[in-house]
């Protein structure tokens, strides 16, 4: 019996004792695993998937984890300020012997499944499920900035994150802190101008 599977985005005939070298799996040598993409089976009788055929598998032992051969990639640009770069890569490779071709079962063996070692795993799936959403900011406890004269939801905002969350604060400002402020957030003299201390006194008081 042989069987026609698909690993590494690429498919191999294989029958038992086949010595295969396939793209990098996430297994260590002399781990069994199983390759459960089955594309067809073959033997007495043919069976062809759509596009798999269901439960059938394709177990191996890995013998190795290995590199391919050296290959020389080089780029020249024709170009008045020429270039040129040359590189050298050898592909990660998993080097399988094929122990068992199983007709049906395969979902049932226990055996673990065959995953490339660049394949998207627990940790990577965990990063890119969905961030959780910030917990709402609390607001910012205090009174009602915007009764002040002039004061909408901006300019409560500035004072918020100046530390004024109060009625009693404004009240208690002197001379110098209407001049710090007025520099700080760029007033132009609007505190003075709208009366600020005196309704916030007003309002302090209820």
């Amino acid at each position: 019996m042989f069987a026609v599977m698909k690993t590494g985005g690429k498919q191999y005939k294989v029958q038992a004792g086949d010595i295969l070298r396939v793209e990098r799996l996430a297994a260590d040598a002399g781990e069994k695993i199983q390759f459960n993409d089955v594309l067809m089976l073959g033997g007495e009788t043919m069976t062809v998937g759509a596009p798999l055929v269901a439960g059938a598998a394709v177990q191996a032992e890995v013998i190795d984890q290995i590199k391919g051969e050296k290959l020389i990639h080089f780029v020249r640009r024709r170009r008045k300020h020429s270039s040129k770069r040359t590189k050298g890569h050898r592909q990660k490779l998993t080097l399988v012997k094929i122990t068992d071709i199983l007709a049906s079962g395969g979902d049932a063996t226990g055996v673990k499944a065959a995953v490339g070692s660049g394949s998207v795993g627990t940790v990577a799936v965990a990063e890119a499920a969905p961030a959780k959403k910030a917990a709402p900011k609390a607001a910012v406890a205090g009174d009602d900035l915007k009764q002040l004269s002039g004061v909408g939801p901006a300019l409560e905002k500035k004072l918020h994150a100046a530390g004024v969350t109060s009625f009693a604060q404004v009240a208690a400002w002197t001379e110098a802190d209407v001049a710090a402020f007025d520099e700080k957030l760029n007033f132009k003299g609007r505190i003075e101008r709208e009366g600020w201390i005196e309704q916030a006194k007003t309002l302090a008081q209820g």
